[in-house]
C-alpha cells in the first residue's frame, strides 16, 4: 500500500482510521502520516469507545501500531516532514530485537517506528532502501490477566511493558494470526 497524497515515503495506509468528528461517515485509506486537523488548525477528537460493543477478549482500543523500517532515520525525517510530533528515540534493543524505536502521537494512539535488525534487512534482500512497512498492533484490554487466560497456549507470559506501570503479553504464531499483537494493560 502507498500513501495517498501527503508526498512522504512512509508506506503505509489505514483503511478505515476515522478522519472525521463522531457520528459523521469516515474515510478509508488515510495516510497516517497526514496529521488529522480540523479547518480550524487543531486536532480532531477522536470518537469515543465509550459506547462499544464490549467484546469477549476484552480488547477496548488501539494502544499503539507498530512499522518496521530499515532506516530508521530516514523513516522518522520522512514523519516529521508529514507533520508528526516525534515524541522520543529509544536507543535500546526491544524483545524481538529491534536495535532502535522512535515513537510519533498520533492522536489517543501511539506509532511505534521500530529499525529493524540487520538479520531481517538482509533476509529481506532489499537493503536499506525498502519503505518501511506496517509490523503489528497492540491493543489495550479491560482484564489482561482474563484475557491471558482465556487464550491459555496462544499468548505469551504477561511481562512489564516499557512503559511504567503498565503490562504486555503477546499472542504466539499458533493463533494463526498474520500480524504480530500485542495485548496490553489500560494505563492508570
Amino acid at each position: 500500500m502507498r500513501s495517498v497524497g501527503c508526498g512522504c515515503d512512509f508506506s503505509m495506509t489505514m483503511p478505515g482510521t476515522p478522519t472525521t468528528p463522531a457520528g459523521e461517515a469516515s474515510s478509508a485509506g488515510r495516510c497516517v502520516t497526514s496529521p488529522r486537523r480540523s479547518s480550524t488548525g487543531y486536532r480532531r477528537p477522536y470518537p469515543s469507545t465509550r459506547h462499544a460493543t464490549a467484546h469477549p477478549n476484552g480488547v477496548v482500543a488501539i494502544d499503539h501500531i507498530v512499522a518496521a523500517s530499515p532506516s530508521l532515520d530516514r523513516s522518522v525525517d520522512a514523519l516529521q516532514r508529514a507533520g508528526l510530533d516525534l515524541r522520543r528515540i529509544r536507543d535500546q534493543p526491544t524483545p524481538a530485537g529491534a536495535p532502535r524505536q522512535a515513537f510519533f502521537r498520533l492522536g489517543a494512539e501511539i506509532l511505534e517506528l521500530i529499525q529493524e535488525p540487520e538479520d531481517s534487512i538482509q533476509r529481506a534482500g532489499g537493503g536499506r532502501d525498502h519503505p518501511a512497512r506496517f509490523w503489528g498492533l497492540a491493543v489495550r484490554v479491560a482484564d489482561l490477566d482474563r484475557t491471558v487466560e482465556l487464550l491459555g497456549s496462544h499468548v505469551s507470559e504477561i511481562r512489564p511493558a516499557v512503559q511504567p506501570g503498565r503490562r504486555i503479553a503477546t499472542i504466539r504464531r499458533s493463533a494463526g494470526l498474520a500480524v504480530p499483537l500485542a495485548l496490553m494493560s489500560i494505563p492508570g
